[in-house]
């Protein structure tokens, strides 16, 4: 199965790290006003999502949307969630560790782009 969103092993840590101090989670990849382009994490269901949010998959079994016309943008892209040095978000969990999220990118081969249509098609 292609998936539209997966994460490193340092974002695992973090996120695990981030799930025992604040329960469950959920992401939003920001579409660049206060924090710049960035994935944002929140407690889950503290940031309401609505009908202008897509639904991209999970990491470390947390949710992560982004906003639709962003999502036309990245859609031929897969998100790479990874960690590095430095100031985290605002509104972002990960803000006061030291670390921050960080969304790398890479283009979706033709063929996997297809596979990922269809997989959008056979389950819908």
């Amino acid at each position: 199965m292609i998936k539209r969103v997966v994460s490193t092993p340092e974002a695992d840590k973090l996120i695990d790290r981030l799930k025992v101090e604040h329960g469950d989670l959920m992401f939003h990849q920001s579409g660049g006003c206060c924090d710049g382009s960035a994935p944002m994490c929140y407690p889950k269901g503290e940031f309401l999502t609505g009908n202008s949010d897509v639904l991209l998959g999970y990491i470390s079994d947390c949710a992560f949307y982004m906003g639709a016309k962003q999502f036309e943008y990245w859609k031929h892209t897969q998100l790479i969630i990874d960690v590095v040095k430095g100031k985290g978000g605002m509104f972002s969990l990960e803000g006061p560790t030291g670390l921050r999220f960080l969304t790398r990118s890479r283009l979706f081969t033709e063929e996997e782009f297809s596979t990922l249509l269809s997989q959008v098609t056979d389950k819908g």
